[in-house]
């Protein structure tokens, strides 16, 4: 009879809010959509999935922190929801509280590297860094309900994706909150010269990922960049099977002896979907806890 009773009253109340709101069950909910922007700084069109939290059409003034969430390599702005089902998980746990209400967006930095330019990084015939930060984050922060701030961005990622929020986060920590890296493709040795000259983009990506190695960089730190470091709060979850797991330990070693706070998680599994689906239960209250200006 009391669970009968508690059923009513929540009947009640989403019908009640249900007529407030031209009884569009729609407005209530959660929703993702996908986008397409022109680069000028790319030459390109390019796509983005965005995840609106449950209230957000309802709710006309409202502004959110967002999440960066980027894939990994030969991968697209679509996987993150495909396959790591991030909608089901954001609607989960901000529906329990363990998460804010957040936008969570994802880029579109890959897809078939024998086709198709991969990676998150400015390199020759693919400036996408410049793209992220002069055209893409101004592109989400006019076009949806977003807090312009610091302290409401976070950025995370999975292998490419990891390593890719690692670094942005590292020299652009005036940016974000927080990072939160899984699987992270943290350094990588020098690439073939010769298929860099020829312009491969495998090779460029290898190139890419090695000049801007997330390990060196702490490792050559200096004290103003280790204060920079200090002011994003860092955390690195990996599986235990992953072939990446070394350089993910490599990069939490260099944290340490910087004295830079890091989280850093070994779990069961591999460089899998079944680990970045499960991580994500762990990354978005992460990120909800060190969004510092929410409203």
């Amino acid at each position: 009879m009391k669970k009968y009773s508690v059923f009513m009253m929540c009947l009640v109340s989403i019908m009640s809010l249900c007529a407030q709101n031209g009884n569009d069950w729609r407005r209530l909910m959660s929703r993702e959509e996908r986008v397409t922007m022109h680069s000028n700084v790319l030459g390109t069109d390019r796509n983005y999935t965005v995840y609106l939290p449950a209230g957000y059409d309802a709710e006309e003034t409202r502004r959110y922190p967002v999440l960066y969430l980027l894939h990994g390599m030969s991968d697209d702005d679509r996987r993150w929801y495909d396959r790591g089902h991030a909608k089901d998980v954001a609607d989960q746990l901000i529906s329990s509280g363990e998460a804010v209400p957040m936008i969570i967006v994802t880029p579109d930095a890959g897809g078939n590297p024998a086709e198709k330019w991969n990676g998150y990084f400015d390199m020759k015939g693919w400036p996408y860094e410049q793209f992220f930060f002069n055209e893409f984050v101004p592109e989400i922060e006019k076009r949806y309900r977003a807090i312009p701030d610091k302290g409401a961005r976070a950025v995370a990622g999975l292998s490419m994706g990891g390593g890719g929020s690692t670094s942005y986060a590292q020299r652009h920590p005036d940016m974000f909150s927080s990072c939160y890296a899984m699987s992270a493709l943290m350094h990588l040795p020098e690439a073939d010269a010769s298929k860099v000259a020829a312009g491969d983009k495998t090779a460029l990506l290898t190139d890419a990922v090695h000049r801007l190695s997330c390990v060196e960089y702490v490792k050559n730190a200096d004290e103003k960049t280790k204060a920079d470091l200090r002011t994003v709060a860092w955390f690195v979850d990996c599986g235990d099977d992953d072939f990446l797991l070394e350089c993910n330990m490599d990069f939490f070693k260099a944290m340490r002896n910087a004295w830079v706070p890091c989280q850093f998680r070994v779990r069961d599994g591999g460089h899998t979907w079944e680990y970045w689906n499960s991580a994500l239960y762990t990354a978005l209250p992460f990120v909800s806890r060190n969004f510092k200006t929410v409203k």
